[in-house]
């Protein structure tokens, strides 16, 4: 069986492979989108969408817990921890059906299968029931994404031992948890199964807890999570594993010595790689480099008609840096004028544990290095009398501004709701905007993000509140 011919087919439909279609066919091209397991990809259904679910619930329980402090007085609250589970799928659920409408709405033909490349636009694809069939397009568009990376060549069982997929989906809250990775999924996890009572230990082999943040961002989350009973432990690595019906033991390296520690699960959080295998790229032009598929600003690869956006072209590994390499793709390919180009350092990082983090362009520590002349503005928290209304000061807002031109360089949050705040110097890098020009917008009072505005303040030792 032979699929009509398409102008462009995408082999993958999480959020950059279905965000690519939907912007491809409103540009007027015929359009397939290929895709093995549910729409929305890992992102939609097993990382960032359903873990936020979970926070969600851990941040209710938590404002639970200190609810006298307001005022109020609630008796006999608990929690159902499967519910938590079960409602997190759900939304998972409903989401995923919610991109497969707008595919179709677009006029997005579904393909339900695996893709592989045949060479000369050929995409041949394998459906579940083992039928093969064969899709021609005159570009083919790669969104194939990424898996997470295994460790020391530990996998997955389901029971005792974890990656993020099996943490969401367990039934039963366990008592201790041992997290190796202290990047954004490990030290969620870590702030979500620490507020529902687990005893949690994180290992980290770096020096310092979200090691892709600024010093003072990791420092602060350190501190903080350490204050809420989570173990940190970092310069450790794992170095050995064995697992029996009663949970784990593990033995750890660290620089004082090999320590031994039990927990009833482990969850591997050590990063992710690129799904390059079984493609098909032998039949073309594309270049990979180790897991990851070789491509510019564009989603533009070696070969003319094949492109690679989001995950599987490597870090970082960003639901909105693949939309926003789909849509650049795209646009290219049918000739749009202009197109914005993504830059590096104008994609946003965030982690959504208590306290949240999210940070965008160079830390200070970077500029420094990159012996840039900086200004660096330190506005806490405590300084914001909606923060102070709210119950929640433990955080703040940093600041590296270029001291010649006035160019925002970066951006540093740390605090209650800065996943929500740094959109706002999202836009001021993309439009290049100033120091000054932000210091001249009027910020609303009273909210949290008149911090932003302290913040660069305070990086010319002008602001008003501390």
């Amino acid at each position: 069986m032979s699929h009509a011919d398409v102008d462009i087919a995408v082999i993958g439909g999480g959020p950059g492979g279905y965000v690519a279609a939907i912007r491809a066919a409103q540009l007027g091209a015929r359009v397939a989108l290929v895709e093995s397991d549910a729409l929305g990809g890992i992102c939609l259904n097993w990382g960032c969408i359903p873990t936020k679910a979970l926070l969600h619930a851990a941040e209710a329980w938590r404002d639970l817990q200190s609810i006298e402090s307001l005022g109020l007085k609630v008796q006999g609250a608990g929690f159902d921890f499967a519910e938590v589970m079960k409602r997190s799928r759900a939304v998972a659920g409903k989401l995923s059906q919610g991109v497969r409408g707008l595919l179709t709405k677009n006029g997005v033909r579904l393909v339900a299968g695996r893709g592989r490349l045949l060479g000369e636009g050929r995409v041949q694809v394998t459906a579940g029931d083992g039928s093969v069939s064969t899709l021609r397009a005159r570009d083919v568009v790669l969104a194939t994404g990424a898996r997470p990376r295994a460790l020391n060549g530990i996998h997955a069982d389901g029971k005792r031992v974890w990656t993020s997929r099996e943490a969401l989906s367990a039934t039963q809250l366990p008592r201790t948890l041992l997290i190796v990775g202290a990047g954004a999924i490990g030290m969620e996890f870590a702030s979500f199964f620490r507020s529902f009572g687990t005893q949690v230990t994180v290992l980290e082999a770096l020096d310092d807890v979200l090691p892709q943040e600024d010093a003072e961002v990791s420092a602060a989350v350190a501190r903080s999570y350490r204050a809420q009973g989570v173990q940190i432990r970092t310069g450790a690595r794992l170095k050995t594993l064995t697992t029996s019906v009663d949970g784990i033991v593990a033995t750890v390296q660290e620089p004082a010595g090999d320590s031994t520690l039990r927990a009833d699960a482990i969850l591997i959080a050590v990063g992710v790689v690129g799904n390059v295998e079984d493609l098909g790229l032998e039949t073309t032009q594309v270049r990979v480099d180790g897991a990851r598929i070789e491509a510019d600003a564009f989603g533009r690869t070696a070969d003319l008609h094949v492109h690679a956006i989001g995950d599987v072209t490597g870090a970082p590994w960003l639901a909105h840096r693949a939309m926003h390499q789909g849509v650049a793709c795209v646009e290219r390919i049918m000739g749009l004028a202009g197109g914005h180009a993504l830059r590096a350092h104008d994609v946003p990082g965030c982690t959504y544990g208590h306290p949240q983090t999210a940070s965008i362009g160079l830390t200070e520590r970077a500029a420094r290095q990159q012996g840039l002349n900086i200004k660096v503005g330190h506005f806490p928290l405590v300084g914001n009398g909606k923060a102070v209304a709210l119950g929640d000061t433990d955080g703040f807002i940093k600041t590296v501004v270029d001291a010649d031109t006035g160019e925002i360089l970066g951006a540093h949050l740390v605090g209650p709701g800065v996943t929500e705040l740094i959109g706002a110097f999202s836009v001021a890098r993309t439009l290049e905007g100033t120091d000054e020009a932000l210091l001249e917008a009027v910020w609303p009072h009273p909210t949290l993000s008149e911090s932003l505005h302290e913040a660069v303040l305070a990086a010319s030792s002008r602001a008003l509140h501390i």
